[in-house]
């Protein structure tokens, strides 16, 4: 009987979008002065420092080594999201807004992951991460909605 070794897959991915979701938020709490969402921003990006710090063992099975980079898609919003920001007369939606769709990138990604064969170990951590981010997702679109009204 031969023994197959199930992969992971995907998982480099998922961190270098949480990465630089938590680069973007980092950022937007500097650009904003309101305590409020700083605290809110901060609690976002502690919960994906705890999901990267989760998966990473994942991505040294992967890649064979942890994943320290960033999306480059998550790097052009943020980019794309300081230059509207100047030419916005409501900074906090502007950033608000970009941050949500950060949320909804984590998300396909996570999915994406999900939809591939896994290790059983890192499926059963994918799903923990996904609950935890469809919680960051779903707080950020309240705030979006809010802000919008």
């Amino acid at each position: 009987m031969q023994t197959q070794t199930v992969q992971t897959n995907h998982i480099s991915d998922i961190i270098k979008v949480m990465n630089g979701g938590i680069e973007f938020y980092q950022e937007a709490t500097t650009k904003l002065d309101n305590t409020t969402y700083q605290a809110f921003f901060n609690r976002m990006i502690s919960a994906k420092e705890e999901a990267v710090a989760e998966l990473q063992k994942f991505a040294v099975q992967e890649d064979g080594h942890p994943e320290t980079d960033t999306s480059n898609a998550v790097k052009a919003r943020q980019a794309y999201t300081k230059l509207l920001s100047k030419m916005s007369s409501d900074t906090s939606f502007t950033y608000v807004d970009q941050l949500e769709e950060v949320e909804d990138k984590v998300l396909d990604e996570i999915d994406a992951a999900l939809e591939k064969k896994q290790a059983q170990d890192c499926e059963v951590t994918l799903q923990r991460v996904k609950v935890r981010m469809k919680e960051c997702h779903d707080e950020m679109k309240a705030l979006q909605v809010t802000i919008q009204h």
